[in-house]
C-alpha cells in the first residue's frame, strides 16, 4: 500500500511538473511574466523564489498539499490590474502565436517526455517473456487461424508489412492495435525440425470489441506466453492442498486431455465446473520424475459472473525471458514510434467513446492509476518508466482535446480568433467554459465509477 502511494504521488509530480514547465518555459521565451509556478494546489507546503532566474523575472514556486494539478500563473489585465510598463509583458497582449505556442507547450512537454522514457527504456533494457505462445483458447481467432500452441513468433505487421517481434508483449501491443483499429495481423512463426517458416493471418478485422481488456485477449485467443505446467506456491487450506498437490508438480494430464503448457493447464482448471458444482478430475503428475494419479477437487468462484474453478495455487513455471534492449540511434527512434503510436491509438479510442464505438469502460481514473503505478513499481524500475511514459501520453493527448477548461479548447478559441479575426467573447467564454467543466465533471464521475468497479467489483 505504502509502495502505490508513493508511486503514484511522485507519478502526478513529475507528470504534473514537466506539463506546467513546458508552458512556464516557453511563456518566458516569449517575453511573458510568469507570476507563480505551482505543482499541487491548496495550502503551500514549499515555497521559494530563486535568485538566479531570466531577466525580468521573479517567479515564485510552489508546492501544494494536493498533487491533483497545478498551474503557471502569468501577467493577464484579465486577472488584475497592470501596470503600463509592464503591459507588454503580459500574456493577453502577446501575439495570437505566442499565446498558443504557450497554451500548446504543456501538452508537447508530456509528449516529449514520454519521447524521453520510452526512449531510457530502450537503452535501459527490460525483461521480458519471450513471444512463443501458450495454447490457444478454445474457439478463439487463434485456435481458428491454426496456432496450436508452442509457436515462436519471429514477425508479424499489418498489411503485409512485417517487422520483428522483440517479445511477447511486442506482439500484445500489436494484437492490441489490430484489435481496435478492425486489422488483421500477419504472423510469422519459426520453422522447427529444418522445417522453413510459415506465415498465418489472425483475423482480429472480425471483433467487435469496445474494450480494451483482458476479455479482449481471450477473445483473440493469446492470453499468454508459453510456460512449463508447473505447480507453484500451494496456499494452506486451499483445494491443491486438499488433493496432495506440491510445489514442483508438473501435470502431463487431465482426465484424457494431455497438458503441454501452464495456460492451458489454467483453462482446464478453469473448465472444470458443472453448474455451480466442481468436477473432481484426475490428474497425472510428475514429481521428482515419478509419475502419480491424484484427484483434484477445485472450487468454484465467481469471476464476471461466470463461475469458474480454482485450485488455490500458483499454476504454470515463469517463462522463457529475453532482455530487449535498443542502441544509441535506434533507442531514440523507437522512443518517438512508440509514443506516436500509444498517441494515435488514444485519440482513435477517444473518438470511438465520443461515437459509442468504444465503451465507456476504458476510461480509467485516479483509482485505477495509482493501481497501476504501484504494481509497475513493483516489477522494477524500467517498468515503472514504461507506465510513466503512458499516463504521459495520456495527459498531454488529454489535454489536447477541444474541451473549453483543457488547453485543447483554449487553442479552439485562438484558431477562431485566427479564422476570424476576433477573439471569442466574454460571454461566450463563460458559457463555454461552464459547459466544459460539466462535460469534464461527467467524464471524471464515469472515470471514477470505473475504477470502483474494477478494484472492488
Amino acid at each position: 500500500m505504502l509502495l502505490t502511494v508513493i508511486a503514484f504521488v511522485v507519478a502526478l509530480g513529475v507528470l504534473i511538473a514537466v506539463h506546467e514547465y513546458g508552458h512556464y518555459r516557453v511563456a518566458v521565451a516569449c517575453g511573458v511574466k510568469v507570476e507563480r509556478f505551482s505543482v499541487g494546489f491548496g495550502k503551500a507546503l514549499l515555497r521559494w523564489q530563486p535568485k538566479r532566474q531570466h531577466p525580468g523575472q521573479q517567479t515564485e514556486f510552489v508546492i501544494g498539499a494536493f498533487p491533483f494539478g497545478g498551474y503557471v500563473k502569468m501577467l493577464d489585465e484579465r486577472e488584475g490590474p497592470v501596470a503600463p510598463e509592464e503591459r507588454h509583458r503580459a500574456f493577453n497582449t502577446q501575439p495570437l502565436r505566442s499565446r498558443a505556442a504557450i497554451v500548446a507547450a504543456g501538452p508537447i512537454a508530456n509528449l516529449l517526455l514520454a519521447v524521453v522514457l520510452y526512449t531510457a527504456v530502450n537503452w535501459i533494457g527490460v525483461q521480458e517473456p519471450v513471444a512463443k505462445l501458450a495454447r490457444p483458447v478454445a474457439a478463439s481467432l487463434a485456435e481458428a487461424a491454426g496456432l496450436r500452441g508452442g509457436e515462436h513468433i519471429t514477425q508479424a505487421g499489418f498489411d503485409g508489412d512485417l517487422s520483428p517481434v522483440q517479445s511477447f508483449e511486442d506482439l500484445r501491443w500489436r494484437m492490441t492495435r489490430g484489435a481496435l483499429d478492425g486489422h488483421d495481423l500477419t504472423l510469422e512463426v519459426a520453422g522447427e525440425a529444418g522445417r522453413p517458416a510459415r506465415q498465418l493471418v489472425l483475423p482480429l478485422s472480425r471483433m467487435e470489441t469496445k474494450d480494451a481488456d483482458p476479455q479482449m485477449f481471450r477473445k483473440i485467443g493469446v492470453v499468454a506466453p508459453l510456460t512449463r505446467p508447473e505447480i507453484g506456491e500451494v496456499m494452506a487450506g486451499s483445494a491443491a492442498e486438499s488433493a496432495g498437490l506440491h510445489n514442483g508438480d508438473v501435470v502431463r494430464a487431465i482426465g484424457d486431455t494431455a497438458i503441454v503448457d501452464g495456460q492451458q493447464l489454467r483453462e482446464v482448471i478453469r473448465a472444470s465446473v458443472d453448474g455451480d458444482q466442481p468436477r473432481t478430475q484426475a490428474w497425472q503428475v510428475e514429481r521428482g520424475g515419478q509419475p502419480l494419479k491424484i484427484d483434484v477437487k477445485p472450487e468454484v468462484r465467481e469471476e464476471g459472473g461466470v463461475k469458474v474453478g480454482r485450485i488455490g495455487a500458483y499454476v504454470g513455471a515463469p517463462p522463457e525471458m529475453v532482455t530487449v534492449r535498443q542502441g544509441l540511434v535506434d533507442g531514440v527512434w523507437r522512443g518517438v514510434v512508440r509514443t506516436w503510436e500509444v498517441s494515435a491509438l488514444t485519440v482513435r479510442m477517444m473518438g470511438k467513446m465520443v461515437i459509442g464505438e468504444a465503451s465507456l469502460k476504458n476510461l480509467s481514473g485516479p483509482l485505477t492509476i495509482a493501481d497501476y503505478a504501484g504494481k509497475s513499481a513493483s516489477l522494477g524500475f524500467t517498468q515503472y518508466l514504461v507506465f510513466l511514459a503512458l499516463i504521459s501520453v495520456s495527459l498531454g493527448v488529454l489535454n489536447l482535446m477541444p474541451l473549453p477548461v483543457l488547453d485543447g479548447g483554449h487553442l479552439m478559441y485562438y484558431l477562431w480568433e485566427g479564422l476570424t479575426g476576433k477573439s471569442v467573447s466574454d460571454a461566450w467564454m463563460e458559457r463555454l467554459q461552464r459547459g466544459g467543466v460539466a462535460l469534464l465533471l461527467v467524464m471524471m464521475s464515469v472515470a471514477l465509477f470505473n475504477d470502483v468497479t474494477r478494484l472492488f467489483g
